[in-house]
């Protein structure tokens, strides 16, 4: 008979790609080395941290050298809100060139999320923080803002992944067949049905460009301040696109004040990056 798969047999060799550790202007729970020896003894390879005001590939460097064994590699990346000038190809550069991996689409900067940002819950700034300004992918006349192309220019020099934030579904799907044409291969759909409402068709558009889907189990874990959605929905979302397109961030969103840590995935975990983080 085979043996039932354990919580570290799911997270053997993993790699989660969505860590909100400290320090940030919204309260965490957890550092970047804290997240990283957790998910070391956990038996992960890497985390991918995540800031949306700053850039975090020096925060992952910094980790990186603590002393001390058994810890998962940590890797950094960008996310193009106002706070780092929006489509910012220069800080996306410098951000790759520290040994950044991912670089995120607007997520609180998104016009979709600030149109939403009263119903869906977002931490309060526990410093002064100027308010974040609306970044759009889009001119005037309906195409992809050169700065947009720019940035994915860099993003296919590093190899780097591409994540979509918090933009809505035209704009994410426009920019991932523009990334593909740029030579982009890494895409990864972040919550779908959580500030983006994507559909089902929607989003297998995105799969069909080659991206992978990063369904946040914080979202349907009980335990949790964000729980949104049953897991019958969750179920639904896999069947729709396929588990081998599907990860869980574990227990994402790791490091959120709300968000239950440590615990068990409540899926378990793909691994969608496990090549090169």
């Amino acid at each position: 008979m085979t043996r039932p798969l354990s919580t570290r047999d799911l997270l053997s060799d993993a790699v989660d790609l969505h860590v909100h550790p400290a320090p940030s202007p919204y309260p965490r729970r957890i550092t970047v080395a804290e997240a990283a020896g957790d998910a070391g003894a956990a038996g992960m390879r890497a985390i991918v941290i995540k800031s949306h005001h700053n850039a975090t590939a020096s925060d992952a460097a910094g980790a990186n050298g603590v002393d001390g064994g058994g810890r998962a590699e940590v890797f950094g990346g960008i996310v193009l809100n106002s706070y780092v000038g929006g489509f910012n190809a220069d800080a996306v550069n410098v951000a790759l060139n520290l040994g950044g991996r991912v670089v995120w689409l607007p997520t609180v900067s998104s016009p979709l999320h600030l149109a939403r940002e009263n119903e869906v819950g977002f931490p309060t700034a526990t410093t002064r923080l100027r308010p974040a300004r609306p970044v759009s992918a889009w001119t005037r006349n309906g195409s992809l803002h050169p700065s947009v192309k720019a940035v994915l220019r860099e993003v296919a020099a590093a190899d780097a992944v591409l994540a979509s934030g918090h933009l809505d579904p035209d704009s994410i799907i426009a920019i991932f067949e523009e990334a593909r044409r740029l030579g982009v291969r890494r895409l990864l759909v972040n919550h779908p049905n959580f500030i983006v409402d994507a559909s089902h068709a929607q989003v297998r558009k995105m799969v069909d460009l080659g991206a992978y889907v990063e369904h946040a189990s914080c979202h349907y874990d009980t335990r949790s301040h964000y729980v949104n959605f049953t897991a019958e929905t969750l179920a639904r979302w896999i069947r729709a696109i396929g588990p081998e397109r599907s990860g869980f961030p574990r227990p994402s969103i790791c490091g959120v004040r709300w968000v239950a840590i440590p615990g068990p995935p409540i899926v378990g975990s793909s691994r969608p990056e496990r090549s090169r983080a």
